[in-house]
């Protein structure tokens, strides 16, 4: 038995790729991978080169400059064999609206080269997958909501099984229940094959991504795991405080824990004060923050940290110039 050939060290790689479009830059020396069996979120604003890095990455369109690779195979090189390992979800992918779901499932197995000895079983496996083979199987895709419509986009992405799928916004103009269950899908793939994903979505490239590459302007500004980059673009962690206590003395007992404790009062009511508490995200009295409060007598309704999401760093990684990432 012939011994399986090696896993190669990135299956997406992207390496100082640029494109132009005349005067306009649309992506700008950008470098970043994805490893086999991982998924990945590819977060920007509106513009900032996100379907352009994705269409060169598919091979739908070529880059000005740089190297992509599918799977350690150059996509301008050999754009048929780094085709052979990828599937590519466009935004707003089209589907024949006078085909029923398991027709058109099965004219894209033959058309993957998928064996016809295993064409039905493929087609049946991907509906099943994507929730279709019970609700969809036999209707016209023209008569799908929206939600299914994606379905079947991602189950013939998944028809040859991959080893890497681009899906570009899949989640685009979903109600909730339907995200839900396109997130439950995306998170099945994870060690089954790679994924890069772009959504706007940030809640929910959260739940489902390993790590996320963000871009802005066409140039990378942040990547890693999301944890990684709240200590990186985040440096302070910030409580909620609501107790019953004047400002001075608030400051005194806190500082005396922390010296680069920031305060800031919120709201008053009922003798009740807000505050904000702004402490260095590594500082240890952000475990004993409540000890202190405590200790001190002062009347406690409540204390809690906040919640710091991919929305804020996105925000942050956003807002960085270049002078940011010259930055060691």
């Amino acid at each position: 038995m012939a011994a399986a050939a090696p896993l190669p060290e990135a299956a997406v790689a992207a390496e100082r790729l640029t494109k132009r479009y005349g005067s306009l830059t649309a992506v700008e020396d950008l470098t970043f991978s994805v490893a086999p069996g991982e998924v990945v979120g590819f977060l920007g604003p509106n513009g900032a080169g996100k379907s352009s890095t994705m269409r060169i990455l598919a091979g739908t369109m070529a880059g000005t400059s740089g190297r992509a690779s599918i799977w350690g195979v150059s996509v301008a090189l050999d754009p048929a064999g780094a085709k052979r390992h990828m599937a590519y979800m466009p935004e707003n992918n089209p589907l024949p609206e006078d085909l029923k779901v398991e027709e058109y499932l099965t004219l894209r197995a033959r058309l993957k080269d998928v064996p016809a000895d295993l064409v039905a079983q493929r087609v049946a496996k991907v509906m099943d997958d994507c929730d279709l083979a019970r609700r969809a199987a036999r209707q016209l895709i023209g008569q799908l909501s929206k939600g299914f419509r994606q379905r079947v986009g991602i189950a013939d992405a998944l028809l040859a099984e991959p080893k890497v799928v681009i899906l570009d916004e899949p989640t685009i103009g979903l109600d909730p229940h339907q995200i839900v269950g396109i997130r439950d899908l995306i998170r099945s793939l994870r060690g089954k094959m790679a994924v890069l994903i772009s959504s706007h979505i940030l809640h929910e490239v959260e739940q489902v991504c390993d790590k996320v590459v963000i871009i802005n302007r066409g140039r990378l500004v942040a990547q890693g795991r999301t944890e990684d980059l709240r200590r990186e673009l985040i440096p302070t962690a910030n409580f909620t405080v609501v107790a019953r206590v004047d400002l001075a003395r608030l400051t005194q007992s806190v500082v005396t824990a922390e010296p680069a404790a920031l305060l800031e009062t919120l709201a008053s009511a009922d003798g009740w004060t807000r505050y904000r508490i702004a402490l260095p995200a590594a500082s240890p009295a952000r475990e004993s923050l409540a000890t202190v409060l405590i200790a001190a007598g002062f009347p406690l309704r409540e204390i809690a940290e906040e919640r710091i999401g991919l929305e804020d760093i996105f925000i942050a990684a956003t807002r960085r110039t270049p002078a940011d990432l010259r930055r060691p």
